[in-house]
Formats: structure tokens, sequence, C-alpha cells
């Protein structure tokens, strides 16, 4: 539950303390109950403080950064600057007595601030965490773009990001966070990122239940839902058309969206900044240019640091941490497990995979075409969600670990850089997720001792040559991925008996 605005704080103590004892009352011994508030910050003192601290609330606080980035849209009416009465409503924050009530800092992005300078300015503030949020806009009403620049804001947001990482990442980023567990196929943190679905119901101050509120942005009386909690329950609000649209993930998004490389990460945008006349939300976010920037830049910068972080030094993906949260692990630790949590370690183990096979591609040694040409698929691939699928079936064969972990630890032939990687595996791999995946895309494939191997669909015999060229048929249903043609293709092997006309033995 979050006691959100307007500014909360002006319900004043006496008001906050009914809201959090009726609260209490009622769901007592029926579920836990985690209460933030979020405010700007001006009002907050010690009488605040001891409520909440009582009540044991959570407080997260708006600030836009610096002073000057703070008085670009947070003055007084008179003028006044409002900075000075956050920053001791922080500083009180801080202390040993409330440091456990602080939930963090939340900053609006304008691109008319020095994002470096915002972001120091946050991060002097000690918050637990920080999240950057894109200002609210419409295809209708599109965000500022200063100078004609296709992506300020992704702009805006590397700087802060590059920053971040080279200090460590100091501090948790929710958008950052976010963008880097929905990469490594974890779900994400918040509404306005990922594919996860939104379960967010807003209780207005007269007792109408309502969408999320940023749906103001786009339309007059867009989040309402002609419900009320004095005639209807939450289970009812659920059921509105515009509630369930928010959660059916991918197949809820536009065509533009659910054909779009990075649409795991980006999940479409948030809600409200797709809307545009006529056909409503079924677009992708005005942020389009910008999220998709974000995502794919930080996902070349961090690729080898997100992939070693799956491994150890040895190659041992058991030195990777978990993604089952405590509760999973100790139902796995009692020897069963709901269908959710063997999903989410399915899930861990295709992550570890991942991350395997990226770090195999980036201690690549001089890789030749074969190589370069099945990295490339492999790529092309896990994009969009019918290929991706494919893809995740063939990373998932019991094959893929073992191989990786050996290119890793030196099990191939030794080169002057060291261990030299068996990439031919990675031409196995995109062949076989090819032919899953319905593309009629001929991948050259080595085959060894006279045996080509496509994970998860088996082995044919191919005695006498040293390269195979594996396609899809023409004239293939996609739901029968084992109608692969073969060709024979590259130098033949010699010694090796009967030369191969392109016909398996097996």
């Amino acid at each position: 539950m979050v006691l959100h605005g307007g500014e909360p704080l002006l319900a004043g103590p006496a008001g906050l303390r009914r809201a959090a004892e009726e609260l209490n009352r009622a769901l007592t011994g029926v579920c836990a109950l985690d209460l933030r508030i979020h405010t700007n910050g001006v009002l907050l003192d010690e009488r605040f403080c001891e409520l909440f601290d009582e009540y044991d609330i959570k407080v997260g606080v708006s600030l836009d950064g610096d002073r000057q980035a703070n008085d670009r849209h947070r003055r007084y009416a008179d003028g006044r600057s409002s900075h000075p009465q956050v920053l001791r409503a922080l500083r009180l924050l801080d202390q040993p007595r409330y440091r456990h009530l602080y939930a963090g800092l939340l900053c609006t992005i304008d691109v008319a601030n020095d994002p470096v300078a915002v972001y120091d300015a946050l991060l002097e503030l000690r918050p637990p965490r920080i999240d950057f949020l894109l200002p609210h806009a419409t295809w209708e009403h599109p965000p500022a773009r200063p100078d004609g620049r296709a992506t300020p804001y992704a702009d805006w947001l590397l700087a802060v990001f590059d920053r971040w990482e080279a200090q460590g990442r100091p501090v948790p980023v929710r958008t950052f966070d976010s963008v880097l567990r929905t990469l490594d196929g974890r779900s994400s943190l918040t509404e306005s990122l990922g594919l996860e679905p939104a379960d967010l119901v807003v209780v207005e101050t007269d007792g109408t239940l309502e969408q999320a509120d940023s749906l103001r942005t786009a339309f007059d009386g867009a989040p309402a839902t002609g419900f009320d909690v004095f005639a209807d329950s939450f289970d009812t609000a659920a059921r509105h058309p515009g509630m369930i649209d928010r959660q059916h993930g991918l197949a809820g998004l536009s065509a533009q969206c659910r054909a779009c490389p990075v649409v795991g990460s980006c999940g479409g945008g948030l809600y409200a900044h797709r809307y545009r006349e006529p056909d409503g939300f079924d677009n992708p976010s005005v942020f389009c240019a910008d999220l998709m920037r974000l995502i794919t830049e930080m996902d070349a910068r961090t690729m080898p640091q997100r992939a070693a972080a799956m491994t150890s030094a040895s190659g041992d993906p058991g030195a990777a941490g978990s993604l089952l949260t405590g509760a999973q692990l100790d139902e796995l630790a009692g020897g069963y497990g709901s269908a959710r949590t063997v999903r989410a370690l399915a899930d861990e183990q295709l992550n570890v995979n991942r991350a395997l096979i990226g770090e195999v591609w980036a201690r690549a040694v001089a890789p030749d075409r074969r190589a370069r040409a099945a990295w490339e698929l492999l790529t092309e691939l896990d994009g969009p969600a019918a290929q991706a699928g494919a893809l995740d079936t063939v990373l998932a064969h019991p094959y893929t670990r073992p191989w990786a972990v050996r290119c890793l630890t030196g099990g191939g032939d030794r080169g002057a850089d060291g261990p030299a990687a068996d990439l031919g595996g990675l031409a196995e791999l995109a062949a076989a997720a090819a032919l899953r995946a319905g593309l009629d895309e001929p991948v050259p494939v080595p085959v060894r001792d006279g045996v080509l191997r496509l994970p998860t669909l088996g082995r044919l015999l191919l005695d006498g040559c040293a390269e195979a060229v594996v396609r899809r048929p023409r004239t293939a249903s996609p739901s029968a991925p084992r109608a692969a043609a073969c060709g024979c293709a590259g130098p033949r092997r010699t010694g090796t008996g009967s030369r191969c006309a392109g016909t398996p033995s097996r």
C-alpha cells in the first residue's frame, strides 16, 4: 500500500495515523502489510517520522537533483525554492533513528538538467536506492526533444549509467537494475519496463477505484473504471478491460512492439506513454527510440561483465548467484516445488547457459567466418518471441553447458593465447535453433568424426566430409523441424571412407 498524492503529508499526522490504524486493523491476520508513503518532503518533520516509525511506514521522496534542477519545476507559488526544505527532510531521514524508514529518491528526468550533476547531487544524500522517471508524454503531446535530437532521454540516462558504472554501482538504481535484470531473463522492478503483468489499483480519496494515475496524461477520464470501494471489490476492478489489457504481457502489445528485439526489456514502455488517436494504446511508447537506444547500449556495455558474473574464473556455473527467491529455494530444499518455482529454476539454468555462451564468444580468439555467422544468427534469433522460444529450447539442451564449460576451462586445443574454444558448437546451436524457428537460413556446421550434431534434433552420420550446410527444405512445415536438408560443403575429409553425397546415413 502506497499513500500517494498530490502531497499526502497535507493530510496531517492525525489523518495519516487513522489511515495506518485502519489498514493494520483490516489486514492483520489476512496478509502482511507493506505500507509506504511518497512525498515531496517539504512538510516532513519529526512528528511525521515518529508516526512512520510507529507503523513502520517507509518513505520515498521526490527530488529532481541539485537546487538548479529542483527549482525548474518545484518552486513555491511566490517563487521561493523548495530545495532547502527537502534537504532538511532528507537529513532527518538519514539520522540513525529514522534511517530504516528511508526508502529512496524518485527523480523525474528533465533533459535541460545536467545528468551527472543531478545524479551526483542525489548520491550525496545517501539514498538506499534511486529511480529515474521519464516525464509523462503521449504521441498526442510528445516529450521535449531539444535541438531535434532523436534520443535525448537515452543520452541523459546513459550519461548517468556510465557514471554509476564507473563508481562501481554504489546504490541500486531501479531503471538500470530493471534493464539489466530483463536482459538476463529476469523480471523487471518497475511497471514501465518488462513484460510482467501490471497489478496496480488506485483508490482515490472519494473511494473510487481507478487504473494507474499516469493515465490521466492520455485523456480526461482515462483511468476511470466506474467502480468504488463502497460497492465493488478489488477483484471486480481487476476485471476491468483496461486492467486486463495491462496483464497480457507480450500478447497485449502492438505488432511493432511484438516484433522488436528488445521487447523483453522494454515491454512497450509505460502504458500511458503509448496513447495516440485513433488507436488508443495499441502503439509503442512515445519514448520508443530512447528505450531502444538505452537498452541496446546497456546490453553492449555490460555483456562481458554479465557473462562473467554468471560463471567463476574457472567457468564453473555453480558460482552464479541464484535468481530464485529464498522462499523458492526453501521449497526446493524440502523436495517439492510449485510450478512457478520449477519454471524459475529452469529459467535460472537457462540464464546460466546463455551467460556461458556469451563468455565463450567474448573469449574467442580470431573466430573464423563460420563462427561469426553462427554468432550473428544466434543474436538475430534472440529477438522476436517465437524465434527466442526456439533458441531457448536449444540452449536448454543438456549438451550446451558441458560444451561451453569445456571451451572456457581449456577442453580444446591450446593456442598462443590460451585454450582454443570449440566454436563449432555455436554453429550446431544456431542451426538447430534456426530449424526450430522455421527459418530458411543455410548454416554451415562442422561434421566431426563423421557426425553432424543438431542439439534437440539428433545426429546425422555423414562420413567423408568436414562441413555440411544445414537448412530447412522449402516444403517443410514449421511444426516438423526434423525435416532438415543437409548438403555437403567445404573440403572433403580424406581417409574416412565414402564421400558424402548429401544424404545422411541415419
